[in-house]
């Protein structure tokens, strides 16, 4: 089989969506390092303004409407309990843009990090990913980023990560991009992971990375061998 050219993402301006929270703020500033323009999109222009000063690098804060409006991608990285009704907000900004989901359906309690069910708030599509789909049928859905440490992407001293992105989508053009973009930070290979609808155990593995963290104080990724 004929390998496919990598895609350039050279010049892509990317929004996060939630880009307030550690995990947009690490994947901020770790995409502006890699000479992305990157707007940070916040509910508040002026907290969106604030982060994007403290992550420097020439990066922007807009409202995420705004933000959105002005991307080429979008990264979704809100919590759990926004996500629908952020994106339902947004179809018109995001149609026939590229949409990078996140997100992490997750519950807490005494025994720690579970995958939460539909019967708990969770998503009744499968996953956070298949229902920003649902929510975007003019948008071209990713799932990606969801193991990635914001304590490692935000760690001044830390210059390469060492592991994979799995990455998730029905649009093989879009993946392809999806996983040139991960390795746009140092130390990190994007690896294509199956369809949206192999996500939901993907967004589950973290809970169980939750766990591996919390036990041996550490902030473990994934790394796929034989590939």
């Amino acid at each position: 089989m004929t390998e496919r050219a990598t895609p350039s993402v050279d010049g892509l301006v990317i929004a996060i969506l939630g880009g307030t929270g550690e995990q947009g703020r690490g994947l901020g500033r770790r995409f502006a390092m890699a000479e992305h323009q990157v707007i940070i999109g916040s509910r508040s222009h002026d907290r969106a303004h604030g982060v994007a000063r403290e992550i420097g690098h020439g990066v922007r804060g807009l409202a995420n409407r705004d933000a959105a409006r002005e991307a080429d991608l979008v990264i979704a990285a809100v919590p759990w309990e926004g996500h629908g009704e952020l994106l339902a907000g947004l179809v018109a900004e995001l149609a026939d843009k590229i949409v990078v989901d996140c997100v992490n359906p997750l519950g807490f309690d005494r025994r720690g990090a579970y995958a939460l069910p539909a019967a708990e708030g969770g998503p009744a599509e499968g996953s956070a990913a298949q229902q920003a789909a649902a929510l975007l049928p003019g948008s071209r859905v990713v799932a990606a980023f969801h193991h990635v440490s914001a304590v490692l992407l935000l760690d001044p001293e830390v210059d390469s990560l060492d592991q994979d992105v799995l990455v998730l989508g029905d649009d093989r053009e879009a993946t392809d991009l999806v996983q040139a973009l991960a390795a746009r930070i140092p130390g990190v290979r994007g690896v294509y992971a199956g369809r949206l609808r192999n996500c939901g155990q993907i967004e589950a593995l973290t809970a169980n990375l939750v766990s591996i963290n919390r036990r041996y104080k550490a902030h473990a990724g994934l790394r796929i061998t034989d590939i």
